[in-house]
């Protein structure tokens, strides 16, 4: 059976070849990196707080993993506990175990990445999650063995509600693949979190496309913006499907969200710029669009954010 590959919007997509892949290896091995520093993490998570049902957060447990807890809910994003991608280790520890979170509700996955999907990761979550998964991933989910009446596919726009919670699968501007013969044959995604008093927007994995505008225009008005900044450089090679940390501000914008979240960055190193170097890049350019500076919540790997 044929099955169906996903498109960004306007087809945009990386052509890139072998070659180009092996030009950037060439590359990366003449680069000089200090990678002595990293970036912050907590000795101290809210573990005790986070089980008290009363208080709405955003912990960010690294790369694109938060725990966010709304009207009562726990909401997960593409967790990932795993030390290692591929050949790359964890580069900042994890202070959260996974067996501190508490049961969790809904479990929401941007694309099937192996850094954002991680079977091994979900088998452990606390609780009997609903999972909501991009369309085309739902044959993976019943082949590990998920219940099919658990697991729910979206295609962008997409809307759920329950429980006082609203979920919006969102467009974005990437690709995906886990295996040699599987390129585009799951789509690719963010979604956006409502509740009568919080909205919170996780972008997932995306280039800088003009969509964050209609995401603005088309949903309630944005409170906590979840935005990638990392895995940018080299720029020519990873501009289609991640943005730089100047064009994540320039998402916020257009999403005229209150409160900007980096994320995607520091945990692992999967192109060549460092966690530092991304926040230093995202802190400049705040500076130079003139933002109030309390709109930006730099979150160490672990800590928690009351809301």
């Amino acid at each position: 059976m044929t099955r169906k590959r996903y498109e960004n919007i306007d087809q945009i997509k990386n052509n890139h070849t072998f070659l180009d892949f092996i030009k950037w290896y060439k590359e990366r091995m003449v680069k000089k990196k200090d990678l002595s520093e990293t970036i912050a993490f907590t000795k101290s998570p809210s573990f005790k707080n986070i089980h008290m049902e009363k208080f709405n957060s955003i912990t960010w447990i690294g790369h694109a993993t938060f725990l966010i807890q709304l009207n009562g809910m726990n909401i997960l994003t593409d967790p990932v506990w795993s030390n290692f991608m591929g050949t790359t280790k964890r580069a900042v520890p994890n202070p959260f175990p996974i067996s501190s979170l508490p049961a969790i509700d809904y479990v929401l996955i941007s694309h099937g990445h192996f850094d954002h999907l991680d079977f091994k990761t979900l088998k452990l979550i606390p609780g009997n999650p609903t999972v909501l998964i991009p369309s085309g991933l739902k044959h993976l989910f019943v082949k590990k063995g998920y219940p099919s009446e658990a697991v729910f596919e979206f295609n962008w726009w997409d809307n759920w509600k329950e429980n006082g919670v609203s979920f919006t699968f969102t467009p974005a501007q990437h690709w995906v693949r886990r295996g040699l013969f599987d390129m585009n044959q799951s789509h690719w995604g963010g979604w956006h979190i409502e509740t009568q008093a919080k909205t919170v927007y996780f972008a997932g994995d995306s280039g800088y496309f003009d969509e964050f505008k209609k995401i603005k225009q088309t949903l309630q008005a944005i409170d906590y913006a979840l935005l990638p900044i990392g895995a940018y450089e080299p720029e020519w090679f990873m501009e289609i499907d991640h943005m730089q940390p100047e064009q994540a501000v320039e998402a916020f914008l257009d999403l005229q969200a209150n409160t900007f979240i980096p994320m995607h960055y520091g945990t692992f190193r999967l192109a060549d710029d460092t966690g530092p170097e991304a926040l230093k890049k995202l802190h400049d350019y705040w500076r130079k669009k003139n933002i109030p500076e309390e709109q930006k919540k730099v979150l160490p790997i672990g800590s928690t954010l009351w809301i």
